[in-house]
């Protein structure tokens, strides 16, 4: 990976998003558990780049983030809490198909809507900034000639069996870091302390920037729809009032080449609205939705970094991060704990340093979300009617 940060997502002419290296088998099996690697780095501004490895046999892509102009950013790619919204409805979409495939279940369409909610409280410039999650709204739409109980049991299983959903549902409070400085790894404080071993610093693994497998293939996994919510954007400011408010909506279904396809957006003025694929049937074709999902969270992290950093005026530079994101799989899915591995380069004091990482941890709507235990306000419509509701 080119270590500068003039270096940007379009640079390449690449897709947003592409297959780095082929694996050997699906993501999860049945009941198994596996552990997503983020290995990712600040671009120029708030453009960020991802290799995202599916567990340890699977495939690896390169994906891409970039916050809107209310950030200043330069809205190239998808926005970071989108990653968390369509990885969210492609795991819940593909535990469905697979209790209903093992269960006989026809199923004529299956559509999923998901808003999030977050919010944020305090001041980037004084350090009390706190990002904060609530329970997110999930709509699913079954079209299917089983009865009307049949599909809410259906349901109502894949919501148990689906790791995105007990990441929502499991307080991790416990979510552990390490710090790199200039090539050190120094003891933090203030956040739980990672035991693992010393990660790779991503530089040293991609010294040159990720490169599709196969250049000939140009499918577009994530793409703009043309869609941009109607207003003018406007700049968030580094200290909040009362409390930020930040909802995320996002629907999903199956697109005609068998992906499943959410089209995200935030719910504010002028934001654009992106279109991500996932793969959810076994064909390796495009990321796994939980993929997106972790994803969603190191970039989020990140993004949070470089506001700090911005806002501060820190002489911090070229920031990274390895994040492994375990999950368990079977009749009840496992999220374990997020360890986030943070590399930093730059001549401040070893304490700022720190302090940037565990206020950029505080402010993170994502972390918020996982170490706040939520129940997902389910909807569930069957043929056009509403036949369940739960919170």
């Amino acid at each position: 990976m080119d270590q500068t940060v003039t270096d940007t997502i379009d640079r390449e002419g690449d897709p947003l998003a592409f297959k780095l290296r082929q694996g050997r088998s699906p993501l999860f099996a049945a009941q198994a558990r596996e552990v997503i690697k983020v290995e990712a780095r600040q671009m120029a501004g708030h453009q960020k780049e991802a290799v995202v490895s599916e567990g340890a046999q699977g495939s690896a892509w390169r994906l891409t983030s970039d916050e809107g102009k209310h950030l200043r950013g330069s809205d190239l790619a998808p926005f970071p809490l989108g990653f968390f919204n369509a990885g969210l409805q492609g795991d819940l979409y593909g535990r469905i198909r697979a209790h209903a495939a093992g269960r006989n279940i026809p199923l004529d369409q299956v559509e999923i809507r998901v808003a999030n909610h977050y919010w944020l409280t305090g001041s980037f410039i004084h350090g009390t900034g706190e990002g904060h999650a609530e329970a997110p709204d999930v709509d699913v739409r079954v079209h299917s000639s089983a009865p009307a109980e049949t599909i809410t049991a259906l349901v109502v299983a894949a919501m148990d069996a689906s790791p995105a959903i007990a990441l929502l549902r499991t307080p991790l409070t416990g979510n552990t870091f390490a710090l790199y400085v200039n090539g050190r790894r120094r003891t933090v404080a203030g956040v739980a302390s990672s035991r693992g071993d010393d990660a790779v610093d991503p530089y040293r693994v991609y010294p040159h920037a990720p490169r599709p497998l196969d250049p000939a293939a140009r499918r577009d996994l994530i793409e703009k729809t043309g869609q941009v919510e109607q207003g003018t954007s406007e700049l968030a400011g580094p200290t909040v009032t009362n409390k930020l408010i930040r909802n995320v909506l996002g629907e999903g279904r199956i697109g005609a080449d068998g992906l499943f396809e959410v089209d995200t957006w935030l719910g504010m003025p002028g934001t654009t609205h992106y279109r991500l694929r996932c793969d959810e049937g076994g064909t390796d074709a495009a990321p796994a939705g939980l993929a997106l999902l972790s994803a969603g969270i190191a970039f989020c992290y990140m993004t949070q970094l470089s506001r700090y950093i911005e806002n501060m005026k820190m002489n911090i530079r070229r920031v990274r991060l390895v994040q492994f994101n375990p999950y368990r799989t079977g009749a009840r899915a496992v999220a374990e704990l997020v360890d986030t591995h943070l590399f930093l380069d730059g001549e401040a004091p070893e304490e700022t340093h720190l302090q940037l990482l565990t206020i950029a941890a505080r402010t993170c709507y994502l972390h918020a979300a996982s170490k706040t235990a939520v129940e997902p306000n389910l909807r569930i419509t069957h043929n056009g009617r509403d036949i369940a509701r739960a919170a």
